[in-house]
């Protein structure tokens, strides 16, 4: 049997950065939500958070798990949950739920992971300093991401 331990923080905003997640109240619905379906489907969350237009997410993958599926999983059923339950996010009204196609994946070393889940954590006072674009931009140009097709 392999052993493996990868952690992974996840990175993803909604469409088009819109703040429809624009109450404490609506967030924790969603990461709530995000963590209860990630159980049903064997996906190990150990940390979420985001803000009004994103989402942080670390997560340990399985040996039979890859990147690509997990978002997939968290993000197709996520929005299709929210959409099924707008009543419950006042910022919808009438609109589609979306999150944005692209996500940022960042592998984490465990000797960093308390200071990742504090990151991750403190994303509503971190957010009233910082915009997610800037976040955004300078995590890309930081750890050099490359966009894959």
């Amino acid at each position: 049997m392999p052993y493996l331990k990868i952690y992974i923080h996840f990175v993803w905003s909604t469409k088009n950065r819109f703040p429809y997640l624009n109450t404490i109240e609506s967030r924790q619905l969603v990461w709530k939500h995000i963590k209860e379906n990630a159980i049903k489907k064997d996906i190990y969350i150990d940390f979420i958070n985001g803000y009004e237009d994103h989402c942080h997410c670390l997560i340990s993958l399985k040996i039979n798990q890859s990147v690509d599926k997990m978002m997939q999983l968290i993000k197709g059923e996520s929005s299709y949950w929210i959409n099924k339950n707008n009543h419950l996010f006042p910022n919808l009204s009438g609109k589609k739920f979306e999150w944005q196609d692209e996500y940022f994946a960042l592998s984490v070393s465990e000797s960093i992971l308390p200071r990742v889940r504090n990151y991750i954590k403190n994303q509503e006072s971190h957010h009233k300093k910082r915009t997610f674009k800037s976040e955004y931009d300078e995590i890309i140009d930081k750890y050099k991401i490359v966009k894959e097709n």
